[in-house]
Order: C-alpha cells, then structure tokens, then sequence
C-alpha cells in the first residue's frame, strides 16, 4: 500500500534525533546551528572612535567656520589607529586622525579631511563648523556588554562569525554537522575508469549522495562498495554505525525484492526497519529505520530515484539532526511555460526541470526532457523539482508547487 509524501516524511522526521551539542572553532562553525544564545562579553567598539580620516577637534573651536573664514587650529599630534593616544586636545588645537583611532582626550568631534586644508604652519584649516559626536562611533554603538546578540538555533552565516570574532570567541556551542555514511553494495557495481564487463554498471550513487551531502552542509563518510554477501555488507554497516550519525545505503529497498542489505538491516535493527511504498516519481520505494540510535536510509537503486529521496527525506531529516529550522528547499508557485503532461497513477510526479525568474516577477519553469529514475544527465540540468499532482498534469501556462534546488 502507498502512503503520501507527508506521512512518510513525517515518519521519518519524528525518528530522528536531535544531535547533541559541542564546542567547534569558528573557522568550521559557518552554517552550523547555534546550542544555545551567544552574549557579548565586552563593548564593540570598545572605546569611542572615529569613523573617518580628518582631525580630532573640540566642536565649539570650529563655531562659524566656512572656506571664506575657516577656523584656525594648531595641530598637536597624529593617531593612526591601533595606537594609544598621547595627546590630549586642548582649546584651540585638533589631532590628525585616521579611520578606526580612538578618539583623544578633550575632543569631541572629528571634522573630515575634505572640510580641511593645512595651512603649512603646523596648523589646520577648518572650513566648516561641526557639531559635537561628528564622525565619532562612541564605545558600545554597536555591543554592549551583556547584550543577546545570537539567540540559540541561529544558523551561522559569515557576518554571525565575525560578530563573534569582533567580541573574542575562538569557538561556539552548536549542533554539529552529521557525519553520514554511505555505503554502495552490489557485485555489478565498478568505480573509476575500468572496463566494464558483460553485466557491470560503474557506482554514481555514491559520489552523488556524499555530494548532495557536502551541498547540504553535512559531513559525508565514504563506506566503499560491499559485495553481495551478508557478512561484507554487515561489516560495512556496523562501522558506518559506530562512526555515523547516520547511514545511507541505495538499492534493494523495493517489495519484494530478496536483497542482501534489507535482510541485514532487518536483523540489525531487530525489525524495526520501514519498507516504505511512498505515492512519487520516482522514488516511490524507501526503507528508514534507527538502528541502535543511529537513523538508517535505504534510498533507492535508480541514479535518479536516489537524489530525488534524498531530497525528499534523508536532506530535511539531517537538517533537523543539525537543529535546522528552514528543513526543505524553498518553495514557489511557478508557471509551466511549456506544460507538464502526464497521466493519471495514485502518485505525485516529481518532474526535473529548471526555473528561471521571469520579467513578471514569477518562476517560469520548463522540463528537462527525459524524466526517466535512469536519466541522469538530463537531472543534471534540472535546477528544481515540479510538484505535479496525480492527474492529467499541468497545462501549459498553468502554475505548480515547484522546489527550487538550485536557483
């Protein structure tokens, strides 16, 4: 019997757990999930500076100033940033100063080097009157002590990270990536450019799932090929589970087929393995299950159905493990500017095609052509998945639920 989509995704998402929180350097933690909410430990900036190349002066000695009858002010020092200062302005008198310097004692505005000339007697012309704060970022304007500045379950993006550098984190609390084995079985499978024998077919599963993995921000584990023998296959397995947060085989996961890798997971899982039948295309064969604490998805055989189950299952299941809010790909209503036909079958088609926003401010999408789970080159130049319901299909000009992969 098939169930839809959502029950089996539900399914699986109710299954898998969340994993447990760890330390990780901020040069690894970019797209990671926060653990819990970052507080800043210190002002940033942590003192008043000045946000622009010019002088340091006292506003009131520039009152009236304009290029006809600049003020006149006696220049004590310079201060490029990183340097401490020495001297203080007194009335009368401005500090050169570069961009990020903190600001000397006894000034309280900076004038831009545009409204200045020098005078070529140690002295600065000011030709325009400035009000106290001019060009000053005061201490704390963008953090204060104590302030929330990430709450917990932030995905991290590069200016989270260098908000976290400004205020001296090394390392951040968040859900780690899952490391994610998978594993290829068959004999008739081969790798890399040998000869195919009568029979052989050479593995594009593998590299294409620990890609999607890699795309999908988590750490894929290459478990190699196992032959078709149950002791290899569970060798295979019992490592992928001792190392894995989770496991991915592909094939064998349809009704009625004797395979070498459903009758180890059975016995491993102790029968607790799922032998789905899910109402797409493709994809419609998936088998889940939590093998001693760690979620195992057998994903189909089809190059195609393997990617398309992925997308549908295993990604937003290992979102979730990683503390991820946003679980599925975007989603959008576009138009089929070509149509995509199809004919009745109880199943959702999930037909490749690529997407492109159009002058109307709309997606328009056309197929790829072949929609065949054995096509991969033509899913290659898919960038999203069409969401056709069961019927006719989708007239052209009509609109459908589309997921943007790639866009």
């Amino acid at each position: 019997m098939m169930i839809p989509l959502e029950e089996a995704r539900r399914l699986v998402l109710d299954a898998c757990p969340l994993l447990e929180p760890g330390p990780v350097p901020l040069s690894e933690a970019l797209g990671c999930v926060t653990a819990e909410a970052v507080v800043a430990t210190e002002a940033v900036p942590p003192f008043a500076n000045t946000a622009m190349d010019g002088y340091a002066v006292r506003a009131a000695d520039t009152a009236g100033a304009t290029p006809e009858a600049p003020a006149r002010l006696a220049v004590v020092g310079t201060l490029a940033a990183g340097q401490a200062p020495l001297e203080p302005v007194g009335p009368g008198q401005a500090v050169r100063i570069m961009t990020g310097a903190p600001l000397p004692e006894g000034a309280d505005a900076v004038v831009m080097v545009e409204l200045t000339r020098e005078d070529g007697a140690g002295a600065v012309l000011v030709t325009a009157e400035v009000p106290p704060g001019n060009h000053i970022r005061p201490a704390g304007d963008d953090l204060q002590a104590g302030q929330e500045v990430l709450p917990a379950g932030t995905e991290l993006r590069p200016a989270h990270l260098g908000v976290l550098a400004s205020l001296g984190y090394s390392q951040v609390l968040v859900r780690p990536r899952p490391r994610v084995g998978v594993l290829s079985t068959g004999d008739e499978l081969v790798e890399g450019g040998e000869k195919l024998r009568p029979g052989q077919i050479r593995d594009s599963n593998r590299p294409t799932l620990l890609a999607l993995l890699r795309d999908s921000g988590c750490d894929g584990v290459d478990l190699g090929r196992a032959k078709d023998a149950e002791g290899d296959i569970e060798e295979a397995l019992e490592r992928g589970l001792d190392i894995c947060d989770a496991v991915i085989t592909s094939g064998g996961v349809s009704v009625g087929d004797y395979d070498y890798t459903k009758a180890v997971l059975d016995r491993l899982s102790e029968g607790a393995m799922h032998w789905l039948q899910v109402a797409i295309k493709p994809a419609k064969p998936l088998a889940f299950g939590v093998v001693r604490g760690t979620p195992v998805f057998g994903l189909p055989g089809n190059p195609v159905s393997s990617m398309v189950s992925f997308e549908c299952f295993a990604r937003p299941a290992l979102r979730a493990m990683a503390g991820h809010h946003h679980l599925h790909r975007p989603e959008v209503m576009a138009v089929a500017d070509d149509g995509l036909p199809r004919r009745p079958d109880g199943k959702l088609h999930l037909d490749r095609v690529t997407a492109e926003a159009g002058a109307d401010g709309r997606f328009h999408i056309r197929s790829v052509g072949g929609q065949g789970s054995h096509q991969l080159l033509a899913t290659a130049r898919a960038n999203a998945l069409a969401l056709v319901p069961d019927g006719p299909g989708i007239p052209r000009g009509g609109t459908v639920r589309t997921l943007l992969l790639h866009v």
